[in-house]
């Protein structure tokens, strides 16, 4: 695993994307503090730069430097819950415009394990982690679902062994500083 990790440190590095397992479905990542390397996700998956992206962290203090205020609620949220599950903050900070939605809202996940856990933790710096389709075509649940277009699209593909996805997308979770929750996507 560590030189498949070295391997997208580099590419992320150098502002080129990947395709690699997450914690739920296959994703397409980059450096989510390079406005370049995002905008060449929106243009891989011809999806409209209005659209936010999620991104992943791989802890506290990566979540903390990434949104202005992080409200409790949230903290417990990621403690408690039992699959990945993404919370959109209002006030995002230290990433690429693009990244964000145009109000500065953030959708995060914090992984707390397995292959994308330990690239974002090697690698120090938010990731990017948007499904691995076109915009307009339905989530693939594996590797060989994912088309030709997207794996030629990229700069490396992260080899196949390290998926230990479930196979869903996370559930998605938007917080206010009130504490006030909107459950977008179960």
């Amino acid at each position: 695993m560590k030189e498949e990790i070295h391997k997208c440190i580099e590419v992320l590095k150098a502002g080129g994307l990947i395709l690699y397992p997450t914690d739920t479905v296959w994703g397409i990542g980059c450096d989510a503090t390079n406005e370049k390397a995002v905008q060449k996700v929106f243009d891989l998956k011809k999806r409209t730069d209005s659209k936010s992206l999620i991104v992943i962290v791989a802890n506290d203090r990566m979540l903390n430097y990434h949104v202005n205020d992080v409200p409790e609620l949230a903290w417990d949220i990621v403690d408690i819950s039992n699959k990945p599950t993404t919370i959109i903050y209002e006030d995002g900070k230290n990433l690429a415009i693009n990244v964000m939605a145009e109000d500065k809202s953030i959708a995060i996940r914090m992984i707390k394990e397995g292959f994308a856990h330990q690239l974002a933790f090697n690698y120090r710096k938010p990731i990017v982690s948007t499904s691995a389709n076109i915009s307009t075509s339905p989530t693939p649940n594996s590797y060989n679902e994912i088309s030709d277009e997207i794996k030629n699209g990229v700069d490396l593909i992260v080899n196949h062994s390290f998926d230990s996805g479930n196979k869903k997308p996370s559930s998605l979770i938007k917080l206010d500083l009130n504490g006030e929750i909107q459950i977008i996507r179960k």
